[in-house]
């Protein structure tokens, strides 16, 4: 309560220091010309997010956001859509569309954008929203305006200019607008940046940016690539960050750094690791598939090369290939406060696939909704063990983690034709006293996948618990029980058909699940459940999933 009442008292005193006009004066200055070169846009974009926006809305994942009347939405309970609207990313669909239509829409738009938003705002200028709008107005402004008149073009350069000085000062000092890291910290160095080489006599901003820049890496890219959330959708829009920076520093005739290249190899790697034959990303610690052509880009932009990771062994996941069958496991910690505001309580997950059929499948996340983001991100929303319908990591009120597995090893063993992984975790010490360890084998040339899970309490039971093992489907895999409910038959898009035997568990039961793996809306599907009592110091459960024939 005490330190609420504190924050509480710095947001209105900030709100007070930058909301008055004297210091509005403060960031204005002369207006100069951009320099001969400039940073660029390198994306393809996505066409139907432009050609949505010409259309009077916007279009976020498969989700509308209407324009209507009032362009620009202040909604704080909706962050994704104001990270997207007031970030102006999709300049970049626009651009995709290309022709004067998109040129005078994005012109609109800005020009709107100024007249509203030109003045410091609580909301919209945000240190990692700032940095994001710098990047993308200077790296569409030769799709927007470099043929604009003058007027627009003064209007433009000179609200960027506002808007850099206040970032700058803002990330020179301990005085932020909120307690910014992670990605966030990243976006606002990316700005700066860009403002750093647009314009001449500011090389300032582009130093303080690339300093921000070395030290954040130092702290979030992992020795083996993975950003610090240990999230694939977070890797990838950071490693899309670095590629730009990367590009707008060469292009400038800046001296790229020495670590940058270095870096960029091993984030590309990482994300490669997390890649299925569908092409689509696994869903680990709160995202989504993703677009295959944007994958596909980023890529081919950082230049991949070299065979796909078996592990991450700084980011804890582990990966087992054999033939045709892919095997991907989260066997980490979760990462340090702060980092873990978003993580996902799901010890020794996994995911498994046949081809380019995805078979167990984690439910993914939504991209817009918080609500939805929350939910799944409880361990029951995993294909993982659970002790009483109580998650292994506890989830607070703030988002961050409290109760959290501290120790999870790993021991693997691979041969030709297959592959083992030992893992362990104590989340649940604190509460019961009650390890849980998982042993997950591949072989016969990816047919057979054989998993073991171990409940162990060092402390002597004091009562009966309960557990649950989680089996959640991909919506094209179609299941039945069979055998008086005692196996579960499944049947692939490509016709292979697969059993599910379990040995241990009290009951086998088939229940409703969903999948939010891509878009916005939840597509209905199942999940296999091994249901039993936890009534000595030691449990044992076996299962296993075969093919047929």
């Amino acid at each position: 309560m005490h330190k609420n009442i504190i924050d509480h008292i710095k947001r209105k005193a900030r709100h007070i220091t930058y909301g008055n006009a004297f210091y509005d004066w403060s960031l204005g200055g002369p207006v100069c010309g951009l320099n001969e070169k400039i940073p660029q846009d390198i994306w393809s974009g996505h066409l139907e997010a432009g050609q949505a926006i010409c259309d009077g809305y916007f279009m976020l994942s498969d989700q509308p956001y209407p324009l209507e009347n009032a362009l620009w939405t202040e909604d704080e309970d909706q962050p994704v859509w104001v990270q997207y609207i007031h970030g102006f990313s999709w300049l970049c669909g626009l651009k995709a569309i290309s022709g004067n239509i998109a040129r005078y829409q994005a012109r609109d738009m800005i020009a709107n954008w100024i007249h509203h938003y030109a003045h410091w705002h609580p909301l919209t200028w945000k240190p990692a929203l700032t940095g994001a709008r710098i990047a993308n107005w200077i790296g569409g402004f030769g799709f927007y305006g470099e043929t604009a008149g003058h007027e627009f073009q003064d209007d433009v350069l000179h609200c960027i200019l506002k808007q850099a000085r206040h970032l700058s000062r803002t990330l020179g000092t301990t005085a932020t607008e909120e307690k910014l890291y992670g990605i966030d910290l990243l976006f606002a160095a990316k700005g700066l940046i860009y403002a750093g080489l647009a314009f001449a006599d500011h090389e300032h901003w582009l130093e303080q940016g690339l300093n921000h820049l070395e030290h954040e890496t130092k702290r979030q890219i992992l020795r083996d690539g993975m950003h610090i959330s240990r999230c694939p959708e977070t890797q990838r829009k950071t490693l899309k960050l670095y590629i730009d920076i990367q590009n707008a520093l060469a292009r400038c005739g800046y001296p790229v750094p020495v670590h940058m290249a270095d870096t960029i190899q091993k984030m590309v790697q990482a994300l490669r690791f997390f890649r299925y034959s569908d092409k689509g990303l696994a869903l680990f610690q709160g995202g989504q598939e993703g677009h295959n052509e944007e994958l596909d880009e980023i890529l081919l932009r950082a230049n991949a090369r070299g065979k796909t990771l078996k592990s991450l062994p700084n980011a804890g996941f582990e990966r087992m290939t054999v033939g045709r069958s892919v095997l991907m496991v989260d066997a980490s910690a979760p990462p340090p406060f702060p980092y873990d505001n978003k993580t996902h309580a799901a010890p020794l997950s996994f995911e498994f696939t046949y081809g380019k059929e995805r078979i167990f499948v984690n439910t993914g996340t939504h991209p817009t909704d918080p609500k939805w983001q929350d939910i799944l991100r409880n361990t029951a929303a995993h294909n993982t063990l659970i002790i009483d319908d109580r998650n292994a990591a506890e989830i607070t009120p703030t988002g961050h983690l409290g109760r959290k597995p501290r120790k999870i090893t790993v021991h693997r063993e691979d041969n030709r034709n297959k592959a083992l992984i030992d893992m362990s975790h104590d989340g649940y010490i604190p509460v019961n006293g009650i390890t849980h360890r998982r042993r997950l084998y591949l072989g016969a040339y990816g047919h057979d996948l054989r998993g073991e899970d171990k409940l162990t309490c060092s402390i002597g039971l004091q009562k009966q618990h309960e557990y649950a093992i989680r089996f959640h489907l991909h919506p094209r895999a179609l299941v039945s029980l069979i055998r008086d409910g005692q196996e579960a038959l499944l049947r692939l898009q490509n016709g292979s058909g697969w059993r599910f035997v379990q040995q241990g568990g009290v009951h086998l039961a088939l229940e409703n699940s969903i999948y939010l793996g891509e878009g916005t809306t939840p597509r209905k599907t199942k999940q296999i459940v091994i249901y039993g009592n936890i009534e000595s110091d030691f449990t044992e459960i076996k299962w296993a999933l075969q093919r047929e024939g």
